[in-house]
């Protein structure tokens, strides 16, 4: 793929073009081994070019785990995986700085995070000081240990777990630590058609064993720098801005949400355009990725809580309120 911009005859520029192919390898190639989940592995390379993270929060064995191996794969990306546990600590995360006798300096010894693809599994099962050694990396893409910081590769991607039905034993993430995903999606079970099909794909070996890399991660940089010439309109700007405000002045919401998540609509939108073959944004692209977006970083009143109200069915009533740019 080239970084410069090429025309086709078609409107379309030839890195848009070239961008479009690539991405549609790795999501082809995802979908040997998750099946019947289109829409949560578009979703997942959306936020790998928009250079983001992501929170997969579902009941057990639908195929998170899954989801992260097979991008990572695909990618031909580093991976690493921290099972989060209470006893887990900072240094478990990020690397430690042992001490060399020979030379008499301390070398570092890095930890999982410094993976291109970092599966944190079960990340609310370690405690808020653990958690926390996350967000220096998963912000600013480096780690600090004994006052020496220690760039992270690129790409780098967390994609979290965590169940949504248990929660015995476990630390809620807060706030400032879900503001730094992008996005939280939901797998979600199969149709019944697709757990059949993913029983006889799974009879003898499990599909992951024969997957190969179809990018690399020079391809996935490309990619992210491909998606920052796709177009955004001033109307669909005003129109993502419009949502998050309207969160934030909504009767269920106690905290809406930030400019981050503005930014992280803006970033995922231009990255769904230029995976779907467009180099710019519809106003349905914003919708489809709202509550993705959107709906983790609202915390809702206690009273909210008390009817049973979920951020995401306040999202959808935000989606129905703000109107859409060039709708009748």
């Amino acid at each position: 793929m080239q970084n410069t911009i090429e025309t086709t005859t078609s409107g379309v520029s030839q890195t848009v073009v070239e961008a479009t192919a690539v991405a549609h390898r790795i999501a082809d190639n995802v979908s040997n081994v998750i099946i019947g989940k289109n829409d949560v592995i578009e979703q997942a390379l959306a936020a790998l070019i928009a250079d983001g993270h992501i929170l997969v929060e579902d009941v057990p064995g639908v195929g998170k785990t899954m989801l992260a191996r097979s991008l990572a794969v695909s990618i031909g990306g580093t991976f690493s995986r921290i099972q989060f546990t209470p006893d887990l600590l900072p240094s478990d995360v990020t690397g430690v700085s042992m001490y060399n006798q020979g030379t008499g300096d301390f070398n570092f010894r890095s930890g999982p995070i410094s993976a291109q693809l970092v599966l944190a599994d079960e990340i609310n099962r370690a405690t808020p000081k653990t958690q926390s050694a996350l967000l220096e990396a998963m912000e600013e893409r480096q780690v600090t240990v004994d006052g020496v910081t220690h760039q992270l590769p690129a790409p780098f991607l967390v994609i979290a777990t965590q169940n949504s039905i248990e929660y015995e034993g476990t630390f809620p993430l807060p706030e400032a630590q879900l503001d730094r995903f992008l996005m939280r999606i939901n797998v979600g079970y199969p149709l019944f058609a697709e757990e059949m099909s993913i029983i006889a794909q799974q009879e003898f070996s499990h599909p992951i064993q024969d997957l190969e890399a179809v990018a690399t991660p020079e391809d996935v940089i490309t990619l992210q720098q491909a998606a920052q010439s796709v177009y955004v309109d001033t109307l669909v700007r005003e129109y993502l801005v419009s949502l998050s405000d309207a969160t934030r002045s909504h009767q269920d919401a106690a905290l809406g949400a930030s400019p981050r998540a503005s930014l992280g609509l803006f970033r995922t939108g231009r990255a769904l355009a230029l995976v779907r073959g467009r180099d710019y944004v519809l106003p349905d692209d914003i919708k489809e990725l709202a509550i993705p977006v959107l709906a983790h970083r609202v915390v809702l009143t206690p009273a909210a809580r008390m009817r049973g109200v979920r951020p995401e069915r306040l999202v959808a009533e935000v989606l129905n309120s703000v109107a859409v740019p060039g709708a009748g």
